[in-house]
């Protein structure tokens, strides 16, 4: 998996400041009960909180200094949500998840389901306390608050729901064939519609151009379809032995998997361009990616 991606760079900073605001946020989910311990074992059970980063990256390269904290948060509970509805055993039956015991395996699963509803909704309560902090913005920030929040919502319930990754696992459980083009819809629809909300939040309540959006979505795309792929190769030897075939490595064969990778990754280096998104944090996102997924092609 794509740890290293995080962990090797700066960006632990933001991520040190993230799990600070998860660990903080759990607080708001009211009086301690096994569905609140649920939650929380969910969010603090690690990952590399890649997608709030990049909400956060986002927000900072706009340089307007809007606090994006919430949406990030938004962001990681949306993921959360979906992993946990992942691992249940109608779904992919995973046992464990960052090595620890799966929600499901810790707390049963009709706790496990609630928590992934509970989490969804307080995702979009962030939504919600994002916009209030706006309002509180100085001009002509403040004033887009509301639109803002309206955007936020309808992106938010677009990529996670019929449309985005609920779809998605969908196909991952029942794909019509073994094609590229199924497994490019998987991943799409799976993984990257959630990269989506991750740019787009950032980029909405760091105070972007509204006008700008289908390029951010754009520039999302090209990440989402990069990152996915590299863990791809990186799970192929597993994903072989558990006879799994939505996997684009698999499909497409090592090299040029890595070609694909590789293309990608042009084209949202040069959407970050054009953005002015281009700051050094995503510059050692991108050297970190690179190198991670050509490790992995040479060593399979």
């Amino acid at each position: 998996m794509l740890t290293e991606v995080v962990s090797k760079s700066s960006f632990f900073l933001l991520r040190d400041q993230i799990e600070k605001e998860v660990a903080r946020s759990i607080l708001s989910f009211g009086q301690k009960n096994k569905l609140r311990d649920a939650c929380e074992y969910a969010l603090l059970s690690g990952g590399k909180r890649l997608r709030p980063i990049i909400t956060m990256m986002v927000g900072e390269g706009l340089r307007n200094d809007l606090d994006v904290v919430p949406a990030a948060l938004s962001v990681e509970f949306m993921h959360t949500a979906a992993l946990i509805a992942d691992d249940l055993p109608c779904m992919d039956n995973d046992d464990e998840r960052r090595d620890k015991s799966s929600l499901h395996r810790a707390y049963g699963e009709s706790t496990a389901l609630l928590a992934s509803y509970s989490l969804i909704f307080a995702a979009y309560e962030k939504i919600h306390e994002n916009a209030e902090v706006m309002k509180t913005a100085p001009p002509p920030f403040s004033g887009f608050a509301g639109e803002v929040c309206a955007l936020a919502l309808k992106q938010a319930s677009v990529s996670a729901g019929i449309a985005g990754a609920t779809m998605g696992q969908y196909l991952d459980l029942y794909p019509p064939n073994q094609s590229f083009e199924t497994v490019k819809e998987v991943l799409y629809k799976k993984t990257v519609t959630l990269f989506e909300v991750a740019f787009i939040f950032g980029w909405l309540f760091g105070g972007g151009m509204l006008g700008r959006l289908d390029e951010v979505k754009q520039c999302a795309y090209h990440f989402g379809m990069a990152f996915q792929i590299a863990d791809d190769l990186g799970d192929l030897v597993q994903d072989e032995k558990n006879h799994r075939e939505i996997n684009a490595a698999k499909v497409l064969g090592n090299e040029r998997a890595l070609n694909v990778f590789q293309k990608e990754m042009e084209c949202f280096q040069k959407l970050l361009n054009e953005l002015n998104l281009y700051t050094p944090s995503f510059e050692k996102l991108i050297h970190m990616l690179n190198k991670t997924a050509l490790a992995y092609a040479r060593s399979l």
